[in-house]
């Protein structure tokens, strides 16, 4: 069994470029979902347009790179095509946000991101450096072969070393590279090491050698903002495990909390007050609707950096709150810039459901602010999960969603309010905003009638805001279709969400 090394002295083994190809080709994959996350979210609509495109695009390069073998079967043109691919991989991240920019402000309006709009942004952005990668191994094989009695074997070996290599650029990627220098420096690391390899096979050496060099210039440049700055001063902004995050703030010294594309605003500070003026101040009077004492312990899903349990600690001092935050450097956003100090706050930095199937702890009111379009998590808005919601409180205990949506669609609070109606038995509404309805659900009776009834006996700060409110409250939406854990389409209601919306315009 000949091995497989230099086919000639002074180029790379094929196995070695083969092996190092495989590691950029689905390493860019992965790195190219968290690069359209916080544009169009990491639903499995992202994944299954990304893997979609990038089993097209090596599918292609597979086919192109067995007829280039046949026409050219030389180490050089294998060298050179790997070396062009690696190129066009650097570039991926630096031309990503301007594209993606412009590709989103489109929908600024309607705080969602589209099937299309992801499809389109794969295909423009990584499908020509993947499919160049995929035509590598069958030209290495080409090169490869020497003896038809032996092709099998050189066959499956290169093939086995080409998915060895996209497994560990898989795993290198999603738990090293990604956590580590992020997503820009991940494509050059792999696009460094393709390049690195290829230039072996290149004359003059110092000519070609610029290539890698220049990845390495890319590599050490600071990654600066990674978005544009909105409506106020950004003071700070990080790239998280799960997001990008930022903060604004205005002159009046308020400050908002912005994720991805920054459409929207998941925590809002006002020095002066702990009311916001927005739909959080809802979730502190909404139970009132359904219950006369003031609730002794609460839990918010989605606490981001503190908002609601900041208002507790000013209104309900007595209350616990358990703040549920799956994204831990929010919580510390919180508490350095938000004032998150309610000494009754307990953090769990976890997955929402998860949490409500370990605690068995029960509560009398259970606040969902998990979710905003296009990132909604499908397993928070089955009947499973309400009625574990609903198993997870008091007697008499009290639900209220956060259901956002484009400005006159209500087909997304209709399929929530069918799921919650599974597992309560009232569900009212409170159009509190043109893009936000508050959903309040309980087994004891829902009204307007005991929400003014109690609000005397609020805090003298919630007194109006609670009389507004039950002059909106409101008849659940009928017309929606419960979602279950094994049937949950979010992404694809939002998607009609949009194209609804657009055909008013």
């Amino acid at each position: 069994m000949r091995p497989l090394i230099m086919v000639r002295a002074g180029m790379p083994p094929l196995s070695l470029l083969v092996f190092v190809v495989g590691t950029g080709s689905l390493g860019a994959e992965i790195a190219a979902v968290r690069l359209l996350s916080p544009y169009f979210g990491a639903s499995t609509v992202v994944w299954a347009n990304t893997i979609g495109i990038v089993l097209v695009a090596l599918s292609i390069g597979y086919w192109v790179g067995g007829r280039l073998g046949d026409r050219h079967p030389h180490m050089r043109g294998l060298c050179l095509l790997s070396l062009i691919a690696a190129s066009l991989l650097a570039l991926v991240p630096f031309v990503a946000d301007p594209l993606l920019d412009v590709g989103v402000r489109a929908l600024d309006r309607i705080s969602a991101g589209a099937f299309l709009g992801s499809l389109l942004a794969v295909l423009v952005l990584v499908a020509i450096p993947v499919l160049l990668l995929g035509a590598v191994t069958p030209w290495a094989l080409r090169l490869a072969v020497r003896d038809l009695g032996e092709a099998g074997r050189v066959a499956g070996r290169l093939y086995a070393l080409s998915t060895a290599g996209s497994l560990a650029g898989t795993l290198i990627a999603a738990l090293v590279l990604i956590p580590l220098v992020g997503t820009r420096r991940t494509f050059l690391v792999f696009a460094f090491a393709i390049a690195l390899v290829a230039v072996l096979g290149l004359r003059p050496l110092r000519r070609y050698a610029v290539a890698p060099a220049a990845i390495l210039v890319l590599m050490a440049l600071p990654v600066g903002t990674l978005k544009a700055e909105g409506n106020g001063r950004l003071i700070f902004e990080t790239e998280t495990e799960y997001q990008y995050a930022r903060v604004l703030e205005r002159a009046d010294g308020s400050r908002a909390l912005e994720l991805n594309e920054g459409q929207a605003q998941h925590s809002i500070y006002r020095p002066e007050t702990v009311l916001t003026n927005d739909v959080w101040d809802g979730h502190l009077v909404l139970p009132f609707a359904a219950r006369d004492r003031t609730p002794a312990r609460v839990a918010i899903l989605g606490n981001a950096a503190g908002t609601t349990a900041r208002a507790y600690e000013e209104f309900f001092p007595a209350t616990r709150v358990d703040g549920v935050e799956i994204d831990a450097e929010l919580s510390e956003i919180g508490r350095r810039l938000f004032d998150m100090n309610n000494p009754n706050l307990r953090l769990h930095h976890e997955d929402a459901r998860p949490y409500l199937r370990r605690t068995r702890t029960r509560y009398d009111v259970i606040s969902v602010d998990a979710y905003r379009q296009p990132y909604i998590p499908f397993y928070l808005t089955t009947a499973e999960f309400f009625r574990l919601v609903r198993e997870r409180l008091t007697p008499g205990g009290v639900l209220v969603v956060n259901a956002g949506h484009p400005v006159g669609q209500t087909e997304l609070e209709r399929t929530l309010t069918a799921s919650i109606a599974t597992a309560f038995a009232n569900v009212r509404r409170d159009p509190t905003e043109p893009t936000n309805t508050l959903l309040v659900a309980s087994a004891a009776p829902v009204t307007r009638e005991r929400l003014a009834r109690n609000v005397p006996a609020l805090p003298r700060g919630l007194r109006p805001l609670a009389g507004e409110t039950a002059a909106r409250l409101a008849p659940s939406l009928g017309g929606g279709t419960a979602y279950t854990d094994d049937r949950a389409p979010v992404e694809w209601l939002i998607d009609r969400s949009i194209v609804a919306y657009a055909s008013q315009d």
